[in-house]
């Protein structure tokens, strides 16, 4: 297997070019799976708030046997705080619960523009770097309009906008926003989750060109339109699988073939940045 590749974010700091997602890893079986994915070679650790099991991407860090700076820890602020004395307080939560001093990527979960204190969770995010809590800030979910409000308001631009992105929902256009904006977009549920295109014809055809598994040949797409995927399994021999993405490449008409398969309601689920709210 290939050693991992790592990318300059747009402040200088670096991440590795594909993460392990931990959502909805809990408990002794999560700890084993995170543990798992360490020692399979991941380095990009992505939990949040949310998943409720930063106590156990903790565990799993210091089960491995891997040192601090070998591994990237990526978390997420919740809705529920987004004013700027909560978020401060919530990334500070964060820590004790990962029990370390300090987190290499840190993300607003969602906008939640009904709420409309996103810029005050950014400002938080701009001085806890400042303070040295957090190496890298981003966000994710974040629409064209909600970027260029946090910079326009504080002149800081995010590193990363994680955002829904697979081959259902290739997200052309904010994908493009992004790097306008000189913002790495990071995928969440790369592989489309329970609507994966396994059996879809440029996948399938790519697969047995470059003697992969269509898993494989997606996650290759995903590095080739730029994206940093974050996959998710409990299985060592699919997170070996998972990772083992570098030692073939698309042609550009596979590319564009397997981005080709977008769809108008590709999402997931009712997740609009523009309207859900997730606190």
């Amino acid at each position: 297997m290939s050693e991992i590749p790592t990318i300059t974010l747009n402040d200088g700091a670096s991440l590795p070019a594909i993460g392990f997602g931990t959502y909805p890893l809990t408990g002794a079986d999560g700890v084993e799976a995170i543990t798992s994915a360490l020692h399979t070679g991941y380095r990009l650790l992505d939990t949040a708030v949310n998943y409720r099991n930063e106590e156990e991407v903790g565990q799993a860090l210091r089960a491995s046997g891997l040192r601090r700076d070998e591994v990237w820890i990526a978390s997420k602020i919740p809705g529920r705080h987004h004013g700027y004395d909560d978020a401060i307080a919530s990334t500070e939560e964060s820590l004790r619960r990962l029990g370390v001093d300090h987190l290499d990527l840190h993300l607003i979960h969602w906008p939640n523009p009904g709420v409309d204190r996103y810029g005050e969770a950014w400002r938080a995010l701009v001085d806890l770097r400042e303070r040295g809590l957090v190496r890298s800030i981003g966000v994710s979910n974040f629409t064209e309009a909600n970027l260029d409000r946090i910079i326009a308001e504080t002149g800081v631009t995010p590193a990363v906008n994680q955002i829904e992105l697979h081959p259902y929902f290739p997200q052309i256009r904010m994908r493009a926003a992004n790097e306008a904006r000189g913002i790495r977009t990071e995928s969440w549920s790369p592989l489309g989750k329970r609507q994966a295109p396994f059996t879809e014809a440029p996948v399938r055809a790519a697969a047995e060109a470059h003697e992969v598994t269509p898993g494989q040949v997606i996650l290759r797409w995903q590095l080739q339109i730029g994206s940093l995927p974050i996959p998710k399994s409990a299985t060592p021999e699919r997170q070996r699988e998972n990772l083992d993405v570098f030692g073939f490449e698309l042609t550009a008409e596979e590319v564009g073939a397997i981005t080709a398969l977008g769809r108008p309601d590709g999402r997931l689920f009712d997740g609009d940045p523009e309207t859900h709210e997730e606190m």
